[in-house]
Formats: C-alpha cells, sequence, structure tokens
C-alpha cells in the first residue's frame, strides 16, 4: 500500500490516496500504522476519497482506531496532497468532512502548496450539540472538578468537542496525567479534546492539546479555532490572534460578519514509501 506521511506543525498523518487504494479496515489500520515503535509512527490515519458533494472526501481515524469527525491540520494537508499530487489544479477546494464540507484557498509557491486558509464554519456553541452536560445556551466558565480540584471550562464544538481550560503554566503542565480524566469526564458524553492555555495578550495565546483518542499532539486545528473562540466569548483577546502550540504558530480568525472561524497555516509533506499492509 502506497502512504504518504505529513503533518501540520508537528500533527502528523498518514495519508492513503484511494482513488487508487482500498482500506479494508481503518480502524485496524489507524491503530497498526500509528504505532511509533513497530510501524510508521503517527496520530492517526487519513483517507483521502471521491465525493459526491465536494471535490474530495477526507476520512479520519485517530491512533486508537477511533472515527474523528475533523482536524484542521489533516485537512490543510489534504489540499496540499490534492494538488501536489495532481489531483486538481484548483487553489480553491472543497473537502467532505465527518462535520460538513469545509473550503480551503491554497498558496503555491515554486509549484507547491505553502500554506493553507480554511473556512472552518461557525462554531457551535449549544451544550447539547457540542455535546457536553452543561445547561443554558452556552457553556462558558462553567465549573468542573477533575482530580478533586476546581477548573472552569468553556465548551465549544468545531465538528468536534473541545473543552478549554485556562492555566498559569503550559509549559509546566503534566498533560499526560490530567489529559486522560478531561477526556473521559461525565460532563462530555462523547469524550472530549481538552486544550490548556495561557493567554499571552490580545493577540497572542499559548495552548497545549489533549487530543480525544490521541493523546498529547504537537498540535490542533480545530482545537486552536475553539481556543480562539473561547477566549473571545472570555474576553480575553480579539477575534484575530496567533495561537502557538508546541509545534508552531497558527493565525486563526473569528469573523464577526459571517461568524465562521477562519484558519491559515503551513502543510508539510514528510515522505512517500509503500508498505505491505493488507
Amino acid at each position: 500500500m502506497r502512504i504518504t506521511k505529513m503533518h501540520g506543525i508537528g500533527n502528523d498523518y498518514i495519508y492513503v490516496n484511494c482513488f487508487e487504494e482500498t482500506v479494508a479496515d481503518p480502524h485496524r489500520a489507524a491503530r497498526d500504522l500509528s504505532d511509533r515503535h513497530f510501524w510508521v509512527g503517527s496520530d492517526g490515519l487519513v483517507l483521502i476519497k471521491p465525493s459526491e458533494i465536494a471535490d474530495f472526501e477526507m476520512d479520519m481515524y485517530n491512533s486508537d482506531g477511533s472515527q474523528a469527525e475533523m482536524c484542521g491540520n489533516a485537512i490543510r494537508c489534504v489540499g496540499k496532497y490534492v494538488y501536489d499530487g495532481g489531483m486538481t489544479d484548483k487553489t480553491s477546494v472543497s473537502i467532505a468532512t465527518k462535520a460538513g464540507i469545509k473550503y480551503l484557498e491554497l498558496t503555491v509557491e515554486d509549484g507547491k502548496v505553502a500554506s493553507v486558509r480554511v473556512d472552518m464554519g461557525a462554531p457551535i456553541l449549544e451544550p447539547p450539540l457540542i455535546p457536553c452536560n452543561f445547561d443554558g445556551d452556552e457553556a462558558v466558565a462553567r465549573p468542573i472538578t477533575v482530580q478533586g480540584r476546581e477548573y472552569r471550562v468553556t465548551c465549544v464544538s468545531m465538528g468536534n468537542p473541545h473543552a478549554v481550560v485556562y492555566i498559569d503554566d503550559v509549559d509546566g503542565l503534566e498533560i499526560e496525567k490530567i489529559g486522560p480524566d478531561f477526556e473521559k469526564h461525565e460532563k462530555f458524553p462523547r469524550k472530549t479534546n481538552t486544550e490548556f492555555v495561557k493567554v499571552l495578550d490580545r493577540h497572542t495565546v499559548q495552548m497545549r492539546v489533549w487530543e480525544r483518542g490521541a493523546g498529547e499532539t504537537w498540535a490542533c486545528g480545530t482545537g486552536a479555532c475553539a481556543v480562539l473562540v473561547a477566549t473571545v466569548l472570555n474576553g480575553l483577546c480579539d477575534r484575530r490572534a496567533t495561537v502557538k502550540l508546541r509545534g508552531g504558530d497558527l493565525l486563526i480568525e473569528w469573523d464577526e460578519a459571517t461568524g465562521h472561524v477562519f484558519m491559515t497555516g503551513p502543510a508539510t509533506t514528510v515522505f512517500t514509501t509503500e508498505v505491505d499492509y493488507e
């Protein structure tokens, strides 16, 4: 099977062109191929498929084999994959995902995609739709107890659920110890991605992310979008800001006129190879 490894600021996935390849059991393939000790190693598996409603479809799986709705870093890499690989000559591309159709604008330099701007759509703020078990129209700065300590979380869905928590020390956080207890907390019936955030100024925030089904990753595009929205809702930053992740920076904008969130960032191809996998 021919695979390509790509990453968006360190959030790495294995990509398979399902116009040419067939993956019989993507849940198992994601678990196997994502193993960093015995196989390729990645945060998950992305299948690029034909679509009847968009230019392409992105079907993605976490490293534990669970299916995911969307990933902002992964979808930028899909845009680069299809353009650089000659599957399209358009610089405006639509991608169908489990979280709806997303629209990409590709910036091309020397014949290759250098960066991608993604219309991530409008954030979902109603607790039953995120989903999270809080009452009211929004879940902003709501109390939650984890490991005997009370935190304030703001919940946002960007097609997948996110819980945003503000802390003083992002770098020193032992995320592997606390992340799983947020992910599996009873307040989140479908589990959640959790972003731990420090606001640096009105235009800059720093975050680390514990991804549902994957653990800590170096970046999360939907998470960065959720962080910007949550931080605006908490009155802590402007509607356009740089979000600093372990793998690099993303520019996020929550457009007041349309209500949509836009994400701009790079996409990088690591290698393409053949693996003996069925």
